[in-house]
């Protein structure tokens, strides 16, 4: 048997596995975080490094460019790795191909380009395991917990984006989480329009977070609804997959147009979208309660 990597956990520090334009990176550093932000698009490097040039001056945030991956390639002396850019909607970009396809399917447009490879688990030697782990990166959130298996300290708290066409495939998910010793769970609804919660003080008046257009929201103890073990979440998401099937991407309803106005009309009467889409938010079985 193998020994697990003694890697120091760091109580104020976040991963933002999936930077985009920093909507999640933004918040936790008004929350008093260090952030170490990964990101494979160019593009998106280059505008968050001159939106947060400050945090990156003063050492607060890391931003690792490059696809995490485990299957790369030696392009001039370096490991690279296929990335496929998203033209019409940044946050579907991903190293997937097979989200690639799903994501063409809906007319969008994606073009290969080549990057730096990233091994998730030396990323983490290096810097430390963090308090809190997000990872949204289109299909490949399975990594990063896969990778996570190598160390002995885990985040208190993560987030991924959860699998949303095949159950096998979530439960999947749950499999890495339970071996990793997560043990309480949530399915959060990426729903935060009338979420704005506290910051810290800074000039002794109350200041509250508006979270951008496509932000993971609050994490740890501050997420909506209760903790649940394992049987009980996945209940929760067999009624959630019977909304995907039923309005989300694949559904007959979405392929037709009288369909897409129908979930439109529902939406502009909820005030909620439908399905939505959600995260799995897990506890370590370590964390005091």
């Amino acid at each position: 048997m193998s020994t697990l990597r003694n890697t120091s956990k760091h109580q104020d520090l976040i991963y933002d596995v999936g930077l985009n334009t920093g909507q999640d990176t933004d918040f936790y550093l008004k929350k008093g975080f260090r952030v170490i932000a990964f990101e494979a698009e160019p593009r998106n490097v280059e505008l968050c490094r001159e939106r947060f040039a400050e945090a990156i001056a003063d050492g607060r945030l890391t931003i690792v460019e490059g696809a995490i991956t485990t299957e790369n390639r030696t392009n001039g002396g370096r490991p690279t790795t296929r990335f496929f850019r998203n033209e019409d909607h940044s946050p579907w970009g991903s190293s997937s191909e097979e989200w690639a396809l799903r994501n063409t399917i809906f007319g969008t447009e994606m073009e290969p380009i080549e990057v730096k490879a990233i091994d998730f688990a030396e990323a983490m030697a290096e810097h430390g395991v963090p308090y809190y782990l997000k990872a949204d990166i289109v299909g490949s959130e399975t990594i990063c917990l896969r990778a996570m298996l190598e160390f002995e300290n885990k985040p208190d708290y993560i987030s991924i984006r959860s699998e949303k066409l095949v159950f096998e495939k979530l439960l999947t998910e749950f499999d890495l989480l339970t071996q990793l010793g997560y043990e309480e769970f949530k399915a959060v609804k990426q729903d935060f329009d009338q979420v704005t919660p506290e910051l810290p003080s800074t000039n002794g008046h109350r200041e509250f977070y508006t979270f951008d257009e496509g932000a993971s929201g609050p994490f740890g103890e501050d997420t909506p609804g209760a903790w649940r073990r394992r049987d009980g979440v996945l209940s929760e998401y067999r009624r959630i997959f019977v909304k995907y099937w039923l309005f989300g991407d694949y559904s007959y309803l979405i392929q037709t147009e009288r369909g897409r106005k129908f979930i439109a009309m529902m939406e502009r009467v909820t005030r909620r979208s439908i399905p939505g889409w959600y995260d799995t938010h897990a506890r370590l079985n370590t964390v005091s309660k």
